[in-house]
């Protein structure tokens, strides 16, 4: 079923790499958003909700780094994994982005890194939904 994988938000002014992306991820049961620069992903973050975005770099109107920089000062966004997806990315790993891959990359290595960004994701939202469980008030009995 689609989403069953999780959903993830695809960021970059390529179409047809939006459309390489989509599909890929897609048939390995992702449900998948695009956006063409990180002013759409911005517009389309609050609406679709995604556990992970991938982010080209070199975009028009707002590139990736800007957009992982607005991503990561708002409260609702902060936490969402980010895959920066770029021909121009460096080896090390920017402040404020979870992973680099490097374009052109294996259709597989991006699903890869997709899943296990979104499992880790929901293990760190079952963490902290934890302690929220475990503050209910004990039972009070009266005594006899």
């Amino acid at each position: 079923m689609p989403g069953d994988a999780g959903r993830v938000l695809v960021v970059d002014d390529n179409q047809v790499i939006r459309q390489l992306i989509k599909v890929n991820l897609e048939l390995d049961g992702f449900e998948v958003m695009t956006a063409s620069d990180g002013e759409e992903c911005l517009e389309a973050v609050h609406r679709f909700r995604p556990d992970v975005i991938t982010l080209d770099l070199a975009m028009p109107r707002l590139d990736g780094m800007r957009t992982v920089g607005r991503l990561r000062v708002d409260a609702r966004t902060a936490e969402i994994p980010l895959v920066l997806v770029s021909a121009s990315a460096a080896p090390e790993v920017p402040v404020g982005v979870d992973a680099v891959l490097a374009k052109p990359f294996e259709p597989a290595e991006l699903v890869g890194l997709v899943r296990a960004l979104c499992e880790r994701a929901r293990e760190r939202a079952v963490h902290l939904a934890k302690p929220l469980a475990e503050r209910r008030c004990p039972s009070r009995t009266l005594a006899p």
